[in-house]
């Protein structure tokens, strides 16, 4: 198994930040590889992945979810297995820090090869930091959903 840690600050409120990170079928927005997700319950999603070239399909269901604290998950069927954890922390009124925690296990020789290159790492940083420039060049969520699991 491999993880992953990563965080980036957002220059909005806390609220701001968790409530966009909700709305999963925007993540292909700014989470490149992402080509699709959809919403099939409050717990469930079904994501459509495509990195370098491999495609993979597979639902992730929401585990734990804490309105403005965190937001956890895991792979419940299809091409890939992980879970992870995002939390959100308000440095003050209007910064909040967002910190995503991932494992996974790679698949086949050529992930494990990627992995130990860096380069899932490099791949949530660039994510965390698109995500930075959505939210912060929107300055409002595209939606939320305040339900806890």
């Amino acid at each position: 198994m491999s993880h992953v840690e990563e965080y980036v600050e957002v220059n909005v409120p806390v609220r701001t930040a968790y409530n966009q990170w909700t709305q999963f079928e925007q993540f292909p927005a700014f989470m490149e590889g992402v080509e699709r997700i959809d919403q099939r319950g409050d717990t469930l999603t079904h994501w459509v992945t495509n990195v370098n070239g491999v495609r993979r399909e597979f639902d992730a269901q929401i585990t734990e979810q804490v309105p403005d604290r965190r937001v956890a998950w895991m792979t419940v069927d299809g091409e890939a297995r992980q879970a992870g954890l995002v939390t959100f922390q308000p440095i003050d009124a209007t910064t909040t820090k967002v910190v995503l925690h991932m494992n996974w296990v790679p698949d086949g020789l050529a992930e494990a090869a990627a992995d130990k290159l860096g380069f899932v790492k490099r791949q949530v940083t660039g994510d965390l930091k698109r995500f930075k420039l959505f939210i912060e060049s929107r300055g409002v969520e595209t939606g939320a959903w305040r339900g806890e699991v």
